[in-house]
């Protein structure tokens, strides 16, 4: 017969810690919760070896939950494995840390259903406020925190319908920062790179911007190249969510030809689409230029601007699998965000502030939880701009 496994000790409760230090548990109570002025020094002595000698344990959660405050707040992600993610969670944490603050961080993996999910959780815990970048959360969902006395910023995102604090990067500014390096540096056709971007409000603000930018400088129109695109502009052809819309400045000139291809990371056939179509294009300029007699090898440059890290890494996965370790000399890569992988390839990036995205994020919901009444904010951060060999001329 096996034996029995010994019992598990009990914890002291604070019943325990008063009958122990020959007071009551409103003493107890009061010194816990930092009213010291109202015990005397011996009183305060007694209840301080009791707790030590019982190793006791406050309830953290029931203290808060007593007292209406239990300083947990919500951390709503999408995609953890987003290096974005993990900097804008190290920021967070360092302002939690400061401001006493305790994180409850929530991984959805891009799945809209869990993000429904763990808000509803969330407000089961009763935190005190909730930071949300997600990628599909809508105003219905999050009416439960936003509206219904819950303090809610949003990181990077906006909610339509939502009227919340958000902080993040100036998303217009730096896809015109990005653009704009690409044609002062030559290139005759430039891949704007996008995740679908029907839903996140980032992604088609830097989308936007890049065409907004084309436009303004006469290199921009609305014929389709092929594709499905989004947003309700130029497409036709291939089916599925992958697909290219173009804007252009009339190719048979020799003038700048831009296009956005639309790249569902999370659809394998769409990315092979997707991917198919930029080889076409690369080879064709290739050809082009091998053709020509009066410009070198290298005179048809093509440079892709990839919205994000994850976007950037498929493509430089990619044309290293197909072109080799000198990719770059038949393509540039530009990407909005600066993973640690850009440096060692040489890849021009836009870094972001991100860190203080996510420290300004719990800044700005503990000022809400500590009652702050000002209209929504919007806090949108500079990029900066890091060029290395990939763009140079």
């Amino acid at each position: 017969m096996n034996p029995m496994p010994p019992a598990t000790p009990r914890r002291a409760t604070i019943t325990d810690v008063a009958r122990e230090a020959g007071t009551g548990k409103t003493s107890i109570s009061r010194y816990l919760n930092g009213e010291m002025s109202a015990l005397s020094p011996e009183l305060r002595a007694r209840i301080e070896a009791a707790i030590e000698r019982l190793d006791y344990q406050p309830n953290q959660m029931a203290r808060g939950l007593k007292r209406g405050r239990n300083r947990l707040i919500g951390m709503l992600l999408a995609d953890l494995t987003n290096p974005y993610t993990v900097e804008v969670l190290q920021g967070a944490e360092a302002a939690c840390h400061a401001l006493g603050l305790m994180p409850l961080i929530c991984h959805a993996a891009n799945e809209v259903e869990m993000e429904r999910r763990y808000l509803q959780l969330l407000t089961t815990y009763r935190v005190e406020g909730v930071i949300v970048n997600a990628l599909g959360v809508r105003e219905e969902t999050l009416r439960p925190v936003g509206g219904g006395g819950i303090p809610a910023v949003l990181v990077d995102r906006s909610v339509e319908g939502l009227v919340a604090d958000m902080v993040g990067l100036d998303n217009r500014a730096a896809a015109e920062l990005g653009t704009r390096h690409l044609l002062d540096n030559g290139f005759d056709e430039i891949w704007f790179v996008v995740q679908p971007f029907e839903q996140v409000s980032s992604r088609r603000l830097r989308e936007a911007a890049f065409r907004e930018v084309m436009s303004a400088r006469g290199e921009w129109s609305a014929s389709a190249v092929g594709g499905r695109g989004e947003g309700g502009w130029g497409a036709s052809g291939v089916s599925g969510v992958s697909g290219v819309s173009g804007v252009s400045r009339a190719g048979a000139n020799g003038r700048v030809r831009g296009h956005t291809l639309v790249l569902d990371l999370a659809d394998s056939a769409a990315v092979a689409r997707g991917l198919a179509e930029l080889d076409r294009a690369i080879d064709a300029a290739g050809d082009a230029s091998n053709a020509s007699t009066n410009a070198p090898a290298n005179a048809a440059r093509i440079a892709l601007f990839a919205a994000n890290a994850p976007v950037a890494l498929c493509l430089a996965l990619h044309l290293k699998a197909r072109y080799g370790a000198a990719w770059q000399s038949r393509v540039a890569l530009l990407s909005i965000d600066d993973p640690d992988w850009a440096e060692l390839t040489g890849v021009t990036t836009i870094r972001q502030p991100t860190y203080e995205i996510g420290y300004r994020a719990v800044e700005f919901l503990h000022e809400r939880i500590e009652g702050v009444q000002t209209s929504a904010r919007d806090c949108l951060l500079p990029g900066e701009l890091i060029v290395r060999a990939s763009t140079l001329r």
